[in-house]
């Protein structure tokens, strides 16, 4: 990660410091990484993978076996 410095002069005003730091920010990319990377989802491990894909199985075959004896009515699927 980039650190961004500045240092104000003797003859420099707050705004134009901080008119310096947000310019030198913009530069360095920094929030532009940290934007593209804020919503970004983790790499599930393969137990999490496989205890998923079991649930999904076993929800599979107790909505069919509700279809069979009639305890769910099977609704179109949207496309």
């Amino acid at each position: 990660m980039i650190n961004v410095n500045i240092e104000k002069n003797a003859t420099e005003s707050a705004a134009s410091v901080l008119r310096r730091f947000t310019k030198k920010v913009q530069e360095s990319g920094v929030l532009n990484r940290v934007r593209s990377i804020k919503y970004s989802a983790r790499n599930l491990s393969d137990y999490k993978k496989k205890k998923g894909a079991l649930e999904k199985l076993r929800r599979g075959k107790e909505r069919e076996t509700l279809l069979k004896l009639g305890k769910l009515v099977e609704t179109k699927k949207r496309r």
